[in-house]
């Protein structure tokens, strides 16, 4: 498969895990929840889990960033996606409904997305969506995404930020799901590689706004889908006049 320019969040994984063959046996016993999560929401991630056909965990590559640039990109996802099109790193958008997040991933995948749990270094991201190609059936299934990330203090006003993604995919199709479980190393590498590439998206994102946050900012005021009060939050941040 050809390697497209730019990746998504939670897309990255979703695209990438169904389309690669396996990338090995889920492992439910892999799976933490943050301990305060409601058990509703508990319950329902960790069945997700438990009826995985496959699964990976990668530690991220560090990457400097601001703290309090990247909680914000990281609390606003949809804000984040327009910032992503802006600079020309990918096609994946989010926007809000009434149902919630909506996500596409810009190459025949879309879904319903959920922020789970956000707080104290971890993202807990929850996917319900399919994948259409040309002449074939369409893929439904869910995705479970975790995002675990730490500051370590470096240069003045930046940190160094060590992060850890574990995705649990369960597709809906039993015969699929059979045919992932079989297994595949090259498919493992290739799924690992992609999950990385998640932290590498807030890392390009990251450098491009502290290279140039008036250029950035200035891009962004232009489009008309950008909500005011995100834009002058945003502004705000990056302490422009």
């Amino acid at each position: 498969m050809r390697r497209r320019a730019g990746v998504t969040l939670a897309g990255a994984v979703w695209l990438t895990l169904l389309l690669t063959a396996s990338c090995g046996a889920a492992d439910p016993a892999a799976l933490t929840l943050p301990p305060d999560m409601p058990m509703a929401e508990r319950s329902q991630l960790t069945g997700v889990a438990t009826g995985a056909s496959i699964a990976t965990r990668v530690e991220g590559e560090p990457f400097l960033a601001r703290r309090e640039i990247l909680e914000y990109l990281l609390d606003h996802l949809a804000f984040t996606t327009q910032v992503i099109q802006t600079l020309r790193i990918g096609r994946l958008r989010i926007w809000p409904t009434r149902e919630g997040l909506f996500v596409d991933e810009g190459w025949g995948t879309t879904g319903r997305l959920w922020v789970a749990y956000a707080a104290g270094g971890t993202r807990v991201i929850y996917t319900r969506g399919q994948h259409d190609m040309a002449l074939l059936p369409s893929i439904r299934g869910e995705v479970l995404l975790i995002i675990e990330y730490r500051y370590v203090p470096d240069a003045p006003g930046r940190d160094l930020v060590k992060t850890t993604v574990a995705a649990f995919l369960k597709l809906d199709s039993r015969v699929l799901s059979a045919v992932l479980k079989l297994g595949s190393p090259v498919a493992r590498k290739k799924a690992d590689r992609e999950a990385r590439d998640i932290v590498k998206l807030f890392a390009k994102v990251s450098r491009a706004v502290e290279a140039d946050p008036a250029g950035v900012y200035a891009k962004l005021r232009d489009r008309p889908d950008v909500q005011r009060a995100e834009l002058e939050a945003f502004r705000a941040l990056l302490a422009l006049r």
